[in-house]
């Protein structure tokens, strides 16, 4: 039992350096994302409004406001979290609503 261990151990260690590499080298060939094009799609909330005049929101978001509440914004989750990733300034009441306009 004892030398099962002791072999395991060495087939560890004699392993570590071959898995450091093949880490190393899937993330060197991972894909980089194009940063600019998201940044100026979501750069701020008058270059969104260009695209989406009222917003993007998340599917159930309501608008956190003590006047008349805002409905009319595109209502998309998966584009609410692409711009919140992009730029989380765009939905500073942190409603889920991005870049609403009354």
């Amino acid at each position: 039992m004892r030398t099962l261990k002791l072999l395991l151990v060495v087939v560890v260690l004699a392993a570590a350096p071959v898995l450091g590499a093949l880490v190393s080298s899937a993330q060197a060939s991972a894909p980089v994302p194009a940063v600019s094009t998201i940044v100026a799609k979501w750069k701020n909330c008058t270059v969104v409004n260009h695209r989406l005049p009222h917003g993007v929101g998340r599917s159930n978001a309501i608008d956190h406001t003590s006047g008349v509440r805002v409905t009319n914004f595109r209502h998309d989750t998966a584009m609410y979290k692409r711009a919140m990733a992009a730029n989380r300034g765009l939905d500073r009441d942190r409603d889920g609503i991005a870049c609403e306009k009354r």
